[in-house]
């Protein structure tokens, strides 16, 4: 029986920028880094060492060789936050790229960009 969801895997052109982005912009806390073939790692990373789910980020370039099966697909996540306006406001300070905010009756939704140009998604419950 599967208990939780452990971590998230993700794929990114420029693993260093975005690592780089999750820790210093968004405010996540590197973990680990693993040495893979080749000179390549893997970054895990999470909002706090608590976290239960982890990303784990790889390189693109070392999953289209080790393994060329897998998607590199970018995985659409939702994150839970506790003031949806004020993460806004200061995703917007610090120049990332955010789409609108959006009130519903029973939530706040914004989503946002990494430097690959990938989008995640933020939702406060009201």
């Amino acid at each position: 029986m599967i208990a939780s969801l452990h971590q998230v895997m993700l794929y990114v052109d420029n693993q260093q920028e975005v690592v780089k982005f999750w820790t210093e912009q968004v405010g996540f806390e590197k973990l680990a880094e693993n040495e893979l073939p080749e000179g390549y790692q893997s970054v895990e990373i999470a909002p706090h060492a608590e976290s239960e789910t982890s990303l784990v980020i790889f390189d693109k370039a070392f999953i289209k060789k080790y393994s060329p099966m897998v998607s590199l697909e970018t995985p659409s996540l939702m994150f839970n936050v506790n003031n949806a306006d004020d993460l806004y406001q200061s995703f917007k300070e610090k120049g990332i790229t955010v789409g609108e905010l959006t009130a519903m009756p029973n939530m706040k939704v914004f989503n946002f960009c990494d430097p690959d140009e990938n989008y995640f998604a933020v939702m406060e419950q009201l």
